[in-house]
């Protein structure tokens, strides 16, 4: 079994390759990916996604690397709106399937039109690879397949070839999602794990 150093290595290769950036493979299908990986090791993929950031800016790769934390977008959001202030008395009085509820809600997480939709799509450079990450960081009031389903999926038309890498602490099998492997989330059978 690989290592994460190696897995990470790999997925450098494999996002420099014009093949990926240009959505050909895999029938052609959207361009949404999961990199999995040992919850454990969150700290050593962090320093990784800042590496690649910090290399990426000196303007030598053929893309241009944007990454988008779904739990500093969701606080950023919750803070303007003057939530944040709110959740620990809604918690207490109507618990956290409410916040959940609530939190979804003012993201408009549902609507095409959504916060975080938005937000990426203003800021989506030319000729780039998207990272998502920080998605363990907003689980329950944000879950994966939340991401696939609610927000990639209703990313403007322009940005289908754009690929996007949704960064999962846990186990994705191309079925299901397993969250910091512990628990299951809802089955997800459209994204592609880019590295085994």
């Amino acid at each position: 079994m690989a290592t994460i150093s190696e897995r990470l290595d790999q997925l450098e290769r494999e996002i420099k390759k014009p093949r990926f950036r240009q959505n050909r493979g895999k029938a052609n299908e959207v361009n949404y990916w999961v990199f999995d990986y040992d919850p454990k090791k969150e700290l050593e993929v962090r320093e990784w996604i800042n590496y690649m950031e910090h290399k990426n800016a000196k303007g030598t790769s053929e893309y241009t690397l944007a990454v988008f934390d779904m739990y500093d977008l969701m606080i950023d959001h919750l803070e303007k709106k003057h939530f944040i202030d709110k959740t620990a008395k809604l918690e207490q009085n109507r618990g956290l399937s409410r916040i959940m509820e609530s939190v979804r809600r003012t993201l408009r997480i549902t609507d095409a039109d959504n916060v975080i939709v938005s937000y990426i799509a203003e800021y989506i450079p030319e000729n780039a690879v998207v990272f998502l990450i920080g998605i363990g960081k907003c689980y329950p009031l944000l879950e994966a397949e939340e991401v696939f389903n609610k927000v990639l999926y209703n990313m403007p038309s322009r940005f289908a070839d754009v690929p996007m890498i949704l960064f999962y602490p846990g186990t994705y099998t191309e079925q299901e999602l397993i969250v910091f492997n512990e628990a299951k989330e809802h089955n997800y059978y459209r994204a592609f794990r880019i590295v085994r």
